[in-house]
């Protein structure tokens, strides 16, 4: 099991990283989800989504400010760690992609983005958006950027536009419950060497308790939650970011031991979540 994926530019990244989606939405959780980031980070993950959405900017400040500890403490240098955060569709005009940057560097501390991405299709036009980013790249503010809840026909669209050409990923919802995605979007990421991002790999932890993982998991010494993340990560290209505030869901997740699936694995979790056989509405949470 691969432990680092390539983007197209040749850099690497981790394929497991932390998710904060439903952080930042309540000051009473803020300390908890503060040190839920930097367990993650003390137990090696270094790489953390997140987005404007995520309790309308807080859930960047929680990380901005686990990050923050982190740095201060000599733990963690900025270089070690990648940041991915979204905008929102309302703001991905010209000059509103570059403003709703502006306020996320803010409220991360951070300088620059390592990959920022457009949460899903709104009303502004992909050209103006991806000629917005090419400009925070310029500026030194973003390092890539990239989408999120892309269909195949909307990376055909997107590949299409001036510039569309330098996306870096596409970030859906993807796991063993959803799978429509392996019958075009993920072929054709795989045909134009595009790792995928996928959130929400367990299922939002239902597959924590799925009698085939946990089966399958203890075959290879290895729990449930385990068992479904290495399977969306299998084959390498697949960035997964299950969300943890939990510890020991913390310490689970980021616990890496490699899972070489036999055939006999594959089979069982085929069956119990088949693979689909023509073209199906992207998932989205």
């Amino acid at each position: 099991m691969k432990t680092h994926t390539r983007l197209p530019n040749g850099e690497t990244v981790p394929t497991l990283g932390l998710g904060t989606w439903r952080m930042g939405e309540t000051a009473r959780s803020r300390r908890q989800e503060i040190a839920a980031v930097r367990l993650a980070l003390d137990l090696g993950c270094r790489l953390i989504d997140t987005a404007e959405m995520y309790g309308e900017g807080g859930a960047e400040e929680v990380v901005g400010a686990a990050l923050a500890e982190a740095f201060a403490a000599g733990t963690l240098k900025r270089a070690d760690v990648f940041i991915v955060s979204k905008l929102y569709p309302h703001n991905a005009s010209r000059k509103g992609t570059a403003s709703a940057c502006e306020r996320s560097l803010a409220r991360l501390g951070l300088d620059t983005i390592d990959l920022y991405l457009l949460h899903w299709k709104g009303s502004h036009a992909l050209s103006q958006t991806v000629e917005a980013f090419e400009g925070l790249k310029a500026a030194g503010k973003i390092r890539h950027w990239g989408v999120s809840n892309f269909d195949a026909k909307d990376m055909e669209r997107l590949a299409k536009v001036t510039g569309g050409e330098a996306c870096t990923t596409n970030q859906v919802y993807y796991s063993a419950g959803e799978r429509g995605i392996e019958f075009d979007l993920l072929p054709w990421m795989r045909q134009h060497t595009m790792p995928l991002m996928a959130y929400c790999p367990i299922d939002q932890g239902a597959l924590a308790s799925h009698a085939v993982f946990k089966r399958v998991g203890a075959r290879h010494s290895v729990t449930a939650t385990q068992a479904a993340l290495a399977w969306v990560m299998r084959e390498g290209d697949v960035i997964a970011i299950p969300k943890a505030v939990n510890p020991a869901h913390v310490k689970e997740n980021f616990t890496r031991r490699p899972v070489a699936f036999t055939a006999t694995d594959l089979k069982e979790i085929d069956a119990a979540f088949p693979p689909p056989r023509g073209p199906t509405s992207l998932a989205v949470v």
